[in-house]
């Protein structure tokens, strides 16, 4: 801008010399054509050996505008990057918002998760509750449905309780015309074949004989209800009087009678590791009630004997 000042006042300067030099020309009648041709010659050579001045000036001239040009663009840069500054600023502002904004969303999501895994193991708490509630109603209905079971059955056993007591002994049960012993309670040992018909003959009976479809359903079913369904079906096992120790294959009753009226189970008697001893089951089909055994096994038995008095 200095340069731009000092150029215009060495123009000025120089087009008031050389108007002084044509005012004092015209107003000097002293000179001569010749001397005014002379002084006009002068002044072109002094003219023309101030060209490059001029050129210099206009030079200078342009150099100041470009200067001050670019004096403008380094305000207006200046302006926009310090703008730029300050959108950048604006710009760290928000994502420092936004960041705080997904951290605070983060934690939100980590305490979202730890109320749903409480309450998902509360849900899971309450259900096996549940399952275990129902399970014990499940079984006081069973256990209700047994009760009533034996209450039933033992009230179907009065008669023949009754009637036992006039025609049995005391603990023995009147069936078909006859008195039957049954050890349904688990006693302090149970019995060989020969040991529980030793102990039926010595109450003046013997081994039971079942040789009638209506006795093998009575007893089978009177046995079936005192045993445990949770219980193998072989736990609750009873001797009967039926052997073929004598001769395979040949089966006999106590009284020496040959079997002709048999109750076996499926693929029974088998002769499976001697087993020479017949056993009758707690099975849902009493015509399938009958198994072979070795006679030294120990398990509950019938007992069977005449009444008293059937008059």
């Amino acid at each position: 801008m200095a340069d731009e000042g000092s150029s215009s006042s060495f123009v000025a300067t120089f087009d008031k010399l050389i108007c002084e030099e044509d005012s004092g020309t015209d107003e000097n009648p002293l000179y001569s054509s010749q001397d005014k041709q002379q002084v006009s010659m002068s002044m072109q050579r002094h003219g023309s050996s101030q060209n490059p001045y001029r050129l210099l000036t206009v030079i200078l001239a342009v150099m100041a505008v470009i200067l001050l040009a670019i004096n403008i663009g380094l305000g207006v840069y200046y302006n926009q990057l310090t703008g730029g500054q300050q959108t950048i600023k604006d710009i760290h502002s928000e994502v420092a918002k936004l960041q705080a904004g997904y951290n605070a969303a983060i934690q939100d999501k980590i305490d979202a998760k730890k109320q749903l895994d409480r309450e998902l193991g509360e849900q899971k708490r309450l259900q096996w509750e549940l399952e275990h509630h129902t399970k014990r109603s499940k079984d006081y209905e069973n256990q209700i449905h047994r009760i009533e079971d034996e209450i039933s059955e033992l009230k179907s056993l009065i008669p023949l309780l009754s009637m036992g007591c006039r025609h049995c002994q005391p603990g023995w049960m009147f069936l078909h015309l006859r008195c039957y012993y049954f050890p349904f309670y688990d006693l302090p040992r149970q019995r060989r074949w020969k040991e529980a018909r030793q102990f039926c003959q010595k109450l003046g009976g013997d081994l039971a004989v079942i040789d009638t479809p209506e006795k093998t359903v009575s007893i089978t079913e009177l046995i079936k209800s005192h045993h445990d369904p949770e219980r193998s079906i072989y736990q609750g096992a009873y001797w009967i009087g039926l052997s073929d120790v004598d001769q395979e294959t040949i089966w006999k009753w106590p009284d020496g009678r040959i079997l002709t009226e048999s109750y076996w189970n499926d693929g029974e008697p088998n002769n499976d590791n001697d087993e020479d001893c017949g056993a009758t089951y707690p099975r849902n089909n009493p015509f399938k009630a009958w198994n072979d055994a070795p006679c030294n096994m120990h398990m509950k038995w019938i007992c069977e004997m005449e009444p008293h008095d059937i008059s």
